[in-house]
């Protein structure tokens, strides 16, 4: 076959660090586009981006030539440096060092990306912990649960 026909669909989800709620309504109506930009610019497709005060949520496309390590670095490495750069009175801004990133079939695109979009709804029940815990409970990655938040 002369060419790559490849699907990957990603379902990250990162946190503020220390989960510092610096994600307000101002920073969030002109962070998610600018995230979306950020995955246009460098072949991704961002198919849904959400969030609340201390973590986001993007479900993205990568192209057949990116990892998921270098599509959440660049995410995370260009948005911070924007909001630094962009939003003086968020220059102590910044995403923790980890994150989490979950294969999502075709088939579940939509349901993934109404999840993204109810997210303040859906914290007004839960942690973002509780959130994550059932992350990786449901795809079966090993854990301990004393280091998920440190």
């Amino acid at each position: 076959m002369p060419h790559s026909y490849v699907s990957t669909f990603v379902h990250y989800i990162f946190g503020t660090k220390e989960r510092f709620p610096f994600i307000d309504q101002e920073l969030e109506s002109r962070l998610w586009p600018y995230i979306g930009g950020i995955a246009r610019e460098n072949g991704m497709k961002a198919i849904a981006v959400g969030g609340t005060t201390d973590h986001l949520h993007t479900l993205l496309c990568l192209p057949s030539t990116m990892s998921v390590a270098k599509a959440i670095q660049l995410i995370k490495g260009g948005s911070s440096k924007w909001i630094h750069d962009q939003i003086p009175r968020h220059r102590k801004f910044a995403w923790q060092d980890g994150y989490g990133a979950f294969s999502v079939g075709a088939s579940q695109l939509k349901t993934v990306s109404r999840y993204i979009a109810n997210q303040k709804e859906h914290h007004r029940k839960r942690t973002f912990e509780e959130e994550f815990l059932e992350f990786l409970d449901r795809y079966g990655v090993p854990y301990d649960r004393r280091y998920v938040f440190r």
